[in-house]
């Protein structure tokens, strides 16, 4: 009896150590990071001399375990209402508009406008409490006028305004039939205000409509804030793009992404591919608004690799990630790094090459390629760029080959240079109107491959 006092607070204190054990454990469980690689292509490389290699830096989204995990949104769905939006346009805008609105919850935040000369913010932003009310008053929605659509987005970016919050999906969905016609109207301009909005957490974004609108407008304003871009040819179509848009929505897991390229040894930096980012002193910077649940984004980045002696290894880059993570609401920091080895053997070269790695970088690659022959072919060089799709569909056959099984070529990049080909016959069209769909179509490609847009 005597003992048993003195050994009650041990006993407590041991408990309070498994308890407290256990539910570190149980958080630790619950816990979900993204997955994070950086990996070279090619992480054995020949001995003896300088070369290029590419190192891939992917990020894949943690699965949402059930539809209560998903982030609440804020977002502000702006219709074009010009003339040209008259007839089945306006009314399938409306049915997929008010598809979106009802898909939401009721702690979700929506906004909607219409522009044509001017611009009607026709729903407030507000919680999604009154479904009817809303899309009554997107049925409401009538056509006239002209196409100020650097207005509609800079106003529909002030309604999400109302409500940033950097733990919601902040976006600005655009839907427009035509050339913007009012107010600045350059690519160039939507694209520095699509930065501006990215820089703000706002990603916009766009769908084309029919074959009127300017492409290279709605591709820039989009890739400039990291949001989506559709080119939809037949407004039957609306529905269901617009049901894709608001199930990435609503599966966004990680916001605020930066990532961190420090490259090593005299490691020289040749060319970012797959993203936008800055390069000074051998540094690498590069942002993603948005990562999305079971989605891998990634950059590709070639860099040039010094000469070494067989047998050495050198570190090659330091990568780092910080992201802010939607399901713990916190900050998480990830860290990785990556080394290449040098042999005297082309055969123990070639049996590392990490084929997966390489696929994504000849993809990046040709889509490169397929971005100068559009160059080329809107300066009038139709021959020219015609040369540059042969190479392209030349450099995809040989490497669906290489990368490849040995009974069957890489699939990936055996539809690419399908794909390439048929691309190079239209560029000699001499139909106006058949072109114009085609280019439509080739600069939505590249952007959803560059970007890895779903």
């Amino acid at each position: 009896m005597k003992t048993f006092p003195r050994l009650l607070p041990r006993w407590r204190h041991l408990l309070q150590v498994a308890l407290t054990a256990g539910l570190l454990a149980a958080h630790g469980a619950q816990a979900k990071t993204i997955d994070f690689s950086a990996s070279l292509a090619t992480p054995v490389v020949q001995a003896g001399k300088a070369q290029s290699a590419f190192l891939k830096v992917a990020l894949t989204g943690f699965e949402l375990a059930s539809q209560g995990d998903r982030p609440l949104a804020n977002v502000a769905i702006v219709i074009d209402k010009s003339g040209s939006m008259s007839g089945e346009r306006i009314e399938r805008a409306k049915e997929a508009a008010a598809m979106a609105v009802n898909g939401l919850g009721s702690n979700d935040i929506v906004a909607i406008l219409a522009f044509d000369n001017t611009v009607d913010v026709v729903v407030p932003a507000t919680k999604v409490s009154d479904k009817n009310r809303i899309t009554q008053a997107i049925y409401n929605i009538q056509v006239a006028g002209g196409t100020g659509l650097f207005a509609g987005v800079s106003k529909g970016a002030a309604e999400v305004h109302k409500f940033l919050d950097k733990t919601r999906v902040n976006r600005v969905i655009l839907l427009s039939d035509g050339q913007a016609n009012i107010g600045p109207s350059s690519p160039a301009e939507l694209g520095q205000l699509g930065a501006m909005l990215a820089r703000q957490g706002i990603s916009v974004t766009t769908i084309g409509l029919g074959t009127s609108y300017n492409e290279d407008l709605m591709t820039q304003l989009a890739a400039n804030s990291d949001g989506n871009h559709a080119f939809v040819e037949n407004s039957r179509d609306l529905v269901r793009i617009f049901q894709r848009e608001f199930g990435d929505v609503g599966s966004v897991v990680a916001q605020e992404v930066e990532l961190t390229i420090r490259l090593k040894h005299g490691v020289r930096p040749v060319r970012i591919l797959g993203r936008e980012g800055e390069i000074t002193n051998g540094v690498v910077r590069l942002r993603m608004n948005q990562l999305y649940s079971q989605q891998e984004k990634y950059v590709v980045l070639e860099v040039e690799v010094p000469a070494g002696k067989a047998g050495a290894q050198m570190d090659l880059a330091a990568v780092d990630v910080s992201y802010l993570n939607m399901h713990s609401k916190s900050k998480d920091n990830l860290s990785r790094a990556v080394a290449v080895s040098f042999s005297a053997s082309t055969e123990a070269v070639a049996q590392a090459t990490d084929k997966k790695v390489m696929e994504s970088a000849v993809q990046q690659v040709s889509n490169e390629m397929g971005k100068e022959a559009l160059r080329l072919r809107d300066s009038g060089k139709v021959e020219e760029a015609k040369q540059v799709m042969e190479a392209n569909s030349n450099y995809l056959k040989k490497q669906a080959t290489t990368l490849g099984s040995a009974f069957a070529p890489a699939p990936a990049l055996a539809a690419m240079e399908t794909e390439s080909r048929r691309q190079a016959q239209g560029l000699e069209s001499k139909d106006n109107a058949e072109w114009n769909v085609s280019r439509k179509k080739m600069k939505e490609d590249q952007f959803k491959l560059e970007k890895q847009q779903r």
